[in-house]
């Protein structure tokens, strides 16, 4: 697998927080902790930024992706909201993730906590060519729900 190289600040909340690392080889993404200094109590169907404690420099043509921890999403309902969120190479405050809790119970959130994961990944510009008409395919316009059925 490819590495790319990301310049990562961490910011005085966090300095004592180990930086995210890959957990085992093939690992697509690291995860991310929370850089909190009390608990945060996350109601059912409260939402919060949880700060990780850094800020990075992608290089040009790069993006990170904040998406949710998958054992957090099953156990206990936890998820990142607006996944996965983008950070772009442009951008050089503090990475937050956008939390909520769909689940039945109080979510508490300490310090250290794998929270998230980030994913680093290529991504390309776009320029525009408009046209009058696009080129036809099978399945055309049909939209939502569209492929792998008779409907039309």
């Amino acid at each position: 697998m490819s590495r790319v190289k990301v310049a990562v600040q961490r910011l005085d909340h966090g300095k004592d927080l180990p930086l995210p690392e890959i957990q085992t080889e093939l690992s697509a993404g690291v995860d991310l902790l929370a850089a909190i200094d009390s608990d945060i109590e996350l109601a059912p169907g409260g939402r919060t930024i949880v700060p990780t404690g850094l800020a990075i420099a992608l290089p040009a043509g790069f993006e990170a992706q904040i998406r949710p921890r998958s054992g957090l999403a099953h156990k206990k309902g936890v998820t990142v909201l607006n996944s996965p969120g983008t950070i772009d190479a442009d951008y050089r405050g503090e990475i937050g993730a956008i939390m909520i809790n769909h689940g039945q119970e109080i979510f508490t959130i300490e310090r250290g906590m794998r929270i998230a994961q980030m994913v680093v990944a290529p991504v390309a510009g776009i320029e525009w060519d408009e046209t009058e008409t696009l080129p036809e395919t099978t399945r055309g316009a049909g939209g939502f729900g569209s492929t792998g059925t008779d409907e039309k």
